[in-house]
């Protein structure tokens, strides 16, 4: 007996949200299906990799993106070569300097950074904090005001600084807003329900609910995910329409299994590899989960995900 398979059709959709500009802007979201089952339904936009640099240049970064970049590499020649990476969609600057508890970059000399790696990309941005609250709220409607025109994602307002970030971001300079919650459905919804009370347009907003590296709890991640995507489509929850992008480097390479070197774990062999492989085998599970866009460090790792993506889309 033949197989009849019959799509499964909802009437919701995920909104889309245009980042940059001219012929190199990238769409999110779309989709009126679950990730990649392109036998339901055609994958209106397939998801995007960007390539995540820092303020803090190559410190600390797997020799692999060293190499990659060159030692004494601009924020520019970074940018450049971010944006030219193979399977890149997009860049994104991370501000981790700015950390009072860390380097405490003064908002002037980020702001310098900002600028300096804006005017060298023509690719879309997206310029991510330092992770303080407070910093933040002082930093990210500067960045904003300073990438006028340029249609960038801000990452991230939270619960504690959305009014700050979503007012400047969202409207007085009309940029796109993060939405950052921590791996819960409700307070993914409530951060985004006072973000459109605020004035902020919901196709102006990009839902980043968390993540965490696979292995490390990361199970509340997959069903987060997957209950976001099914009560927007299935129940036609507007509130949970907005696209999701994943910071994935930022999880992965902070993990042990990405830190320890080959002589106090000889058996886990070469750290860069595990790095890879944690970047890799992570990205893969939040876009089977509904991300529709992921940050990733190593050429190695957005090489293998573009490939993945283009093969599945």
């Amino acid at each position: 007996m033949p197989f009849n398979h019959k799509p499964q059709k909802f009437n919701a959709s995920i909104n889309t949200v245009e980042i940059g500009c001219g012929d190199k802007a990238i769409t999110l979201g779309g989709e009126k299906t679950f990730p990649f089952y392109t036998f339901d339904a055609p994958l209106e936009n397939a998801p995007k990799i960007g390539v995540e640099i820092s303020d803090m240049g190559l410190e600390g970064a797997p020799a692999g993106v060293v190499a990659y970049y060159g030692e004494g590499a601009s924020y520019a020649e970074m940018a450049k070569k971010a944006a030219a990476m193979e399977g890149a969609d997009f860049v994104c600057l991370k501000l981790e300097g700015g950390d009072p508890n860390g380097e405490n970059k003064s908002i002037d000399e980020l702001i310098e950074v900002v600028k300096e790696v804006g005017e060298a990309i023509d690719v879309p941005l997206v310029v991510e904090g330092c992770k303080n609250v407070e910093k933040d709220s002082e930093l990210l409607p500067k960045v904003a005001e300073a990438l006028q025109g340029k249609n960038v994602l801000i990452l991230s307002a939270r619960e504690e600084n959305y009014k700050a970030v979503g007012a400047s971001a969202g409207l007085a300079y009309q940029q796109k807003v993060g939405a950052e919650s921590a791996v819960d459905i409700n307070l993914a919804k409530q951060l985004n329900v006072v973000t459109t009370q605020l004035g902020v347009a919901p196709k102006s907003i990009v839902m980043n609910v968390g993540s965490a590296a696979v292995g490390y709890g990361f199970e509340y991640v997959v069903s987060t995910m997957d209950r976001i995507k099914a009560a927007a489509l299935s129940q036609g929850d507007a509130m949970l329409q907005m696209p999701i992008i994943t910071p994935v480097a930022d999880e992965c390479w902070s993990v042990k299994e990405a830190m320890a070197s080959e002589a106090d774990m000889p058996a886990w062999g070469p750290a860069e590899e595990r790095g890879i492989k944690m970047e890799i085998a992570t990205a893969a599970a939040v876009l089977a989960s509904g991300s529709d866009a992921v940050l990733l460090k190593h050429p190695q790792s957005v090489a293998t995900i573009s490939k993945m993506i283009k093969e599945l889309a």
